[in-house]
């Protein structure tokens, strides 16, 4: 009899790659994913808990799981994910619903607590990990528009941001195996993949080490490894068959070289560890998308010193300077936290401050919301009123909002090359797409009696902007997945 598994994400983009990962592992042990919760046999719930609303969504998607169980007794749930390490004692607690709780690192065990699920028993393994990347597994693309997809390069964090529960939940710092990265990349291109993104808690601390990785790898593997930056002399040749390190600047050059048709994303950066190394890459290569996401949390140096941040105000300056310096038409986005311990009104102003005069492209911006274990909750009182906090937060969507609508009309009139992902949701007679600067571009389906499918490349002049999206006309079709009418 054929297993079903239903598979739910949370959270972050790596938690979907992380899903892909855990569907590859099951597919080994005879389950195939689904589409729904009621179809399975087997529920996942892959959870996150950066933010406490993350949490208590995924609490009341368990306490549904209780009507779904009624109807299927054969039913097994399990949560996966940062919550389940965190959260275990609780999650075991709900006996009726929760049959399994596997941490981060432990998705390997998976087959084996099923089986101890299935004699009836309770199966947990939170235990985290030094050196685990799943970086053999060949993930499973779940639910995926055949055109992008993730690629994790790294796990884990060593950062102590004060607000920041990932360490708790997804341990140290590793990297993954550079070659392993660049042949998943190829994978994908031969899939007919158009774009990959490259998934790290801090992509900027990347770095590999092989002992001898020219005995080990391909020809070709080790002339692209060859890249790395203390294995070339000044003309470029491999200087030797040693220990090589690859840093993240080498990455980004490596799979650029090895899927020239494949566009490049990456997330997430730390401003502490972006190197000019990484700018003059991403300048270099065309198929590197010219995006930043450099979360910048708070434009008050005495609140980024109070989060651990490792920068001030002046640092993150300069490294928005040296972006443009690098890349003019580099798109920038952040994450912003309204409300953090300490904050004063004038540190709120600072951010303000900040967010005019970056104009970021787009944010995400939360209030602060305290998370066991972390510094700020040991050390820090939670002391900035929860209605001070909505209001702050409600004065920095509007401030980015205006930053948003005057970068996006500065992309009106400039020609962009956008990549088509799908149909509008607005409309079935327009597709939507991204340039390069992560901008959505809606389109007309048709073109000159040609319709604009899914992976589809089309040079489009910018036609109109809202500060969330830009209209545009198609120029010309550049490439595939267009089919005449």
């Amino acid at each position: 009899m054929q297993k079903k598994v239903y598979i739910e994400s949370y959270g972050c983009q790596m938690n979907v790659s992380d899903s892909e990962v855990v569907a590859s592992i099951l597919a080994r042990d005879g389950y195939t994913p689904v589409k729904s919760a009621e179809e399975a046999d087997l529920v996942l719930l892959n959870t996150c808990s950066i933010r406490e609303k993350a949490e208590y969504t995924v609490m009341q998607r368990i306490n549904e799981m209780n009507n779904l169980k009624a109807r299927n007794k054969g039913l097994k749930v399990g949560v996966l994910g940062c919550m389940a390490e965190r959260m275990r004692e609780d999650l075991l607690e709900k006996k009726k619903v929760v049959d399994l709780v596997v941490g981060p690192d432990a998705y390997r065990t998976l087959p084996e607590l099923l089986e101890k699920v299935g004699t009836g028993q309770k199966a947990v393994n939170v235990l985290l990990s030094r050196e685990e990347t799943y970086g053999e597994i060949e993930p499973v693309r779940l639910d995926t528009n055949g055109v992008t997809a993730f690629v994790t390069i790294m796990r884990g964090c060593d950062n102590m941001c004060a607000f920041c529960v990932v360490p708790f939940t997804r341990g140290r710092e590793r990297s993954r195996d550079a070659a392993s990265i660049v042949r998943e990349c190829e994978q994908l291109v031969r899939d007919g993949y158009k774009e990959v993104t490259l998934l790290g808690q801090n992509v900027d601390s990347y770095k590999f080490r092989s002992e001898d990785q020219k005995i080990r790898r391909s020809d070709n593997e080790n002339a692209i490894l060859g890249m790395a930056s203390d294995t070339v002399d000044p003309a470029g040749r491999p200087a030797s068959a040693g220990p090589t390190t690859t840093d993240f600047a080498d990455l980004l050059e490596m799979v650029a070289l090895a899927c020239p048709t494949l566009r490049i994303r990456y997330s997430t950066s730390h401003p502490k560890d972006m190197t000019d190394k990484v700018l003059a890459v991403m300048a270099r290569h065309d198929n590197i998308c010219k995006y930043i996401h450099l979360p910048v949390q708070s434009g008050s140096s005495e609140v980024l010193k109070r989060m651990n941040r490792g920068y001030d105000r002046a640092w993150y300056m300069e490294r928005m300077a040296n972006i443009r310096r690098h890349m003019p038409d580099c798109a920038i986005s952040t994450d912003i936290i309204a409300g953090f311990c300490g904050e004063t009104e004038e540190d709120h102003q600072a951010t303000l401050e900040l967010i005019r005069e970056v104009k970021y492209d787009m944010a995400f911006m939360f209030k602060y919301s305290e998370r066991p274990k972390t510094l700020a909750a040991r050390k820090y009182p939670d002391d900035v009123p929860d209605e001070v906090k909505g209001r702050r937060l409600a004065e920095v969507i509007e401030t980015q909002k205006a930053a948003s609508a005057e970068r996006m009309l500065g992309y009106v009139g400039q020609v962009h090359e956008v990549l088509v992902e799908g149909v509008s949701k607005r409309s079935a007679d327009h597709v939507y797409g991204r340039n390069s600067q992560n901008s959505v571009v809606i389109l007309p389906r048709m073109h000159e009696g040609v319709e604009l499918g899914p992976g589809t490349f089309v040079k489009v002049r910018i036609a109109s902007a809202t500060p969330g999206s830009l209209k545009g006309s198609i120029l010309e079709i550049l490439s595939s997945h267009a089919q005449p009418v």
